[in-house]
């Protein structure tokens, strides 16, 4: 199943501050739950993992990512990831681009455009719930980078990016964990099918006949 997902936010924050954070695989993983990098295979590759839990579904995927373009005075860049769940049941690929611009002294706007292919469990669930899946991810993402870019900066990272232990154990993403707002889209994409409409008049009738017979 291939998505296209495309996201844009602003962050009160110069842009090369904002690049030097989205460009460093350490410091973007703890900002996404359930994501960890494991190893740097070289110079632009990385290796880690997400595990991605949609209702009782869960999906835990190992694979590689790598910078493909990174052009700092553009402001742009490129990745490309690949991976497969670990008991087997499926895949995943995404190409990603990000655009920054600096819209303000202090303020920087970044646009993401992905591109992903889904197999295997997690495509059973369809594009609407994986879009909703996607913009929860993403406004949990949003939330931490803001959280630590928008304070005053405090030094350097660690040398050699190391992350903490507490960061890469990170819970993973949970439908159930984002309270009721994607149960209600998806109810209401779902009343919007004339489908179910008969469905339901269908269920009525029955219904009543076991009633008034």
């Amino acid at each position: 199943m291939g998505l296209r997902f495309e996201h844009a936010f602003v962050i009160k924050a110069p842009r090369e501050r904002v690049w030097s954070y989205l460009t460093d695989p350490y410091r973007v993983a703890p900002a996404l739950p359930g994501a960890s990098i494991t190893e740097k295979v070289d110079e632009h590759t990385y290796a880690g993992g997400i595990t991605v839990k949609v209702g009782p579904v869960a999906a835990r995927y190992r694979g590689t990512l790598r910078f493909e373009k990174l052009d700092a005075a553009g402001g742009t860049a490129e990745i490309a990831a690949s991976g497969q769940d670990t008991s087997g049941r499926g895949g995943a690929d995404m190409r990603m681009s990000s655009h920054l611009v600096e819209q303000a002294p202090g303020e920087t706007q970044v646009t993401v455009v992905s591109e992903v292919n889904v197999t295997g469990i997690m495509a059973q669930f369809g594009r609407g719930l994986m879009q909703d899946v996607s913009n929860q991810m993403f406004q949990t993402f949003t939330e931490a980078v803001r959280a630590e870019l928008e304070r005053p900066a405090t030094g350097a990272p660690a040398a050699g990016g190391a992350i903490a232990p507490e960061a890469a154990a990170a819970p993973p993403i949970e439908v159930v964990s984002f309270g009721s707002r994607i149960v209600a889209q998806a109810a209401l994409r779902a009343l919007r099918q004339p489908v179910v409409w008969v469905a339901a008049v269908v269920v009525i009738l029955v219904v009543c006949w076991f009633l008034y017979r």
